[in-house]
């Protein structure tokens, strides 16, 4: 307890003030290297043929044209990347990399090639002939779960339900969360609001396309230079479809051209690889912003039912939402995450959340800012409103009376700590732009919105120099400024000025496994394991010290960037001067 009070009081020199970024002059001159910066002697150019239907059997792939025109190096389809067994998450992200028997979206993958140039790649990928046979489709999620709604999937029986079914539908599972009696919670209401809402799917929209070189040796041995949030997951995927040794594939991060979520799954590394294994030669793919659109994940689209009533007074009673959410043609469309979230700022006794994941004919769903998160705000948040306004009660206020509180027992299950929503609030509620006038023509809006933080596994190397200074190596890449807050903080713990730290994205050869980039972790994460390095160099570097004046450890302390003798214990062999 002293100590956590301590560093409640402790005064900072470094960390809380505005340095330049690390990054910052290499990408406003240009000399940033991006993921299509990358080059290789004797590069190919790979280019990606992608199903024009948006369901439809693959009865048949003709490439002997391709293969025969010159400058192919090249071809793969389906038969390049074996079947992986015993992992469904694995199997989902290779069909989704290359089409198996069915083409499940407009844009999904059912071959590639590697040539000389892009002219001969864009000719060869025109004489690969697919023999498709148009199946029936469907993109919407409540037509989705329709008993007779056109089957994606064969042998998908849902998940989360008792008894389990008997046939295969598009319904991947059922997610649950609440506690108290809901029925009960609404006939003590005075007033119930009860609301229907859709959304469509959104894509991150990142400037940058996602790009790569992947470059496999004779040996085996492969590289691959990639604008990824998570190289290490890059590597790892990577390895397992193509059949490699991890420590075979060394993956160096990019800077990257924005993410949002969205450069946290795999889509055209494995197929660089495996053009760049069968060509042996580099092969360099860069997606067009159309293949973007088509075949990378947006976020999920949504149809959704919310039910909250409350008493007079303004005490929520009861709170019910039914969530289904599609993630494309693949489980997993984060619906349990936006069912977590959904009533999570509120401190309440009664609330049910079912979320359903549903399968459509659509791109593999990918993270979007807080996925799932904002959706179920959306539609939780203008019932609130609502709600808020038949009582005659002002938005702001309506939320501080249900606010959660430490001690709350949040809808998904644990109880909450410490938490700041009643503070935000009440500040807000104070702000002179809430308190502002409005015009005729204007209108002032409420939203409250909760998401997780978790630590997950992350490595830092920390090496300090003969001079004093420091390189910090990373596994996280930085998409947002993580390297500034990670030399801050290295600078603030060793007692340095800020630009005496070098922090860098190392390469996954270099540094031990690091998690994704994702999922507000890495400031945090990243960041005690960069503190827990520095306390180590400095326990390290005066116990050298204690060595070398030949005292006892405790004898040296650690001030501003050196060690120096703690005083009297120290004894006296020499007049210390300062540094």
């Amino acid at each position: 307890m002293a100590q956590d009070i301590a560093q409640k009081s402790r005064k900072f020199d470094v960390v809380g003030t505005r340095p330049v970024r690390p990054d910052g002059v290499d990408k406003v001159t240009g000399r940033a290297r991006f993921g299509a910066d990358m080059n290789a002697p004797g590069m190919l150019v790979g280019r990606i043929l992608r199903s024009p239907h948006a369901h439809a059997k693959i009865k048949k792939i003709d490439v002997s044209k391709a293969v025969a025109l010159p400058g192919v190096k090249a071809i793969v389809t389906k038969d390049d990347f074996p079947v992986t067994d015993g992992n469904s998450g694995l199997m989902d992200i290779l069909t989704n990399v290359m089409a198996r028997d069915k083409a499940l979206y407009d844009g999904h993958a059912v071959a590639a090639v590697a040539a000389t140039s892009a002219s001969v790649a864009r000719k060869a990928l025109s004489l690969i002939k697919v023999d498709y046979e148009a199946l029936p489709h469907v993109t919407d999620v409540d037509e989705a779960m329709k008993a007779g709604a056109p089957l994606i999937r064969d042998g998908l029986i849902t998940s989360g339900v008792e008894p389990a079914p008997a046939k295969a539908s598009n319904v991947a599972a059922r997610h649950q969360f609440g506690h108290g009696d809901v029925d009960k919670g609404f006939k003590e209401a005075d007033i119930i609001v009860e609301r229907s809402f859709k959304t469509e799917a959104t894509h991150q929209g990142y400037i940058e396309p996602h790009a790569c070189l992947a470059s496999v040796g004779p040996d085996g041995q492969a590289d691959l230079w990639v604008c990824t949030q998570g190289h290490y997951m890059i590597r790892n995927v990577c390895a397992q479809l193509l059949g490699m040794d991890q420590s075979r594939v060394r993956v160096t991060a990019s800077e990257i051209g924005g993410g949002f979520g969205g450069k946290t799954t795999v889509f055209i590394e494995p197929v660089a690889l495996a053009l760049s294994r069968k060509a042996n030669r580099p092969v360099k793919v860069v997606m067009t912003r159309e293949e973007v659109f088509k075949a990378t994940g947006p976020t999920a689209s949504s149809s959704m039912d919310v039910k909250i009533g409350a008493k007079k007074d303004g005490r929520i009673t009861a709170a019910d939402m039914v969530m289904r959410f599609q993630g494309g043609a693949f489980p997993g469309s984060g619906v349990e995450y936006g069912a977590m979230t959904s009533f999570a700022c509120y401190d309440l006794e009664n609330v049910r959340i079912v979320g359903w994941d549903v399968l459509c004919n659509r791109p593999k769903l990918a993270a979007y800012r807080a996925p799932s998160a904002p959706i179920a705000a959306f539609a939780v948040e203008s019932a609130m409103t609502e709600l808020a306004g038949k009582l005659g009660l002002d938005p702001i206020e309506f939320r501080l009376k249900n606010a959660a509180k430490e001690g709350t027992k949040s809808c998904y299950g644990p109880t909450f700590g410490p938490i700041g929503i009643i503070d935000c609030l009440k500040a807000t509620k104070e702000h002179p732009h809430y308190k502002a006038p409005l015009k005729a023509n204007q209108a002032r809006g409420v939203a409250c919105g909760f998401w997780f933080n978790f630590g997950g596994n992350t490595c830092v190397s920390m090496n300090v120099g003969f001079d004093g200074t420091v390189n910090l190596s990373v596994g996280t890449p930085d998409i947002g400024g993580s390297r500034a807050s990670m030399s801050m903080m290295a600078a603030e713990e060793l007692g340095i000025p800020y630009d005496k730290v070098r922090c860098i994205i190392a390469d996954t050869a270099s540094l031990g496994h690091n998690d994704v980039t994702d999922g507000s972790r890495t400031t945090f994460s990243t960041g005690l394991a960069t503190i827990n390095a520095a306390r180590d160099a400095i326990k390290k570097a005066c116990q050298r010290a204690a060595k070398t004046w030949g005292i006892p450890e405790d004898a040296v302390v650690w001030e501003k960037g050196y060690a120096k003798p703690a005083g009297a214990n120290a004894g006296r062999f020499f007049v210390y001067s300062g540094p």
